[in-house]
């Protein structure tokens, strides 16, 4: 599977942003999802997962109450609905994709993602 991320930009303290991630191919369904970021000099870390229905999710604890993750299987896409930005979320999100066990696994460790795509950058100023 392809992905391909967008939606990142540039947004003050306090001001949302909606990511995409858009799959090629025909089996998007089988797939969990997960978002990561990765700012400069730390290691890439978890946002927020999903799985292959949309039916359970996780989220890491620093963006719990401000981030969802959602997806429609109808359109291949995994979104990130962002809201109360701080200047601690800059850093460039990517989105990953791996084959799931059972419609309601989602993973929490990168190294369970076998997809990964090019990466979106978000700068919150403050």
């Amino acid at each position: 599977v392809q992905l391909q991320a967008s939606g990142g930009g540039l947004v003050q303290a306090g001001g949302s942003l909606r990511l995409s991630c858009a799959a090629s191919g025909r089996t998007f369904g089988s797939y969990a999802m997960g978002w990561f970021r990765q700012a400069p000099g730390k290691e890439r870390d978890l946002v927020a997962a999903v799985s292959s229905s949309g039916g359970s999710a996780g989220y890491a604890d620093s963006v719990k109450g401000r981030f969802t993750i959602s997806r429609d299987n109808a359109k291949n896409t995994v979104y990130l609905q962002m809201n109360s930005l701080i200047p601690e979320d800059t850093a460039v999100y990517y989105c990953a994709a791996r084959g799931a066990v059972n419609s309601l696994a989602y993973y929490n460790d990168r190294k369970d993602y076998n997809y990964w795509g090019q990466g979106t950058q978000v700068t919150v100023s403050s």
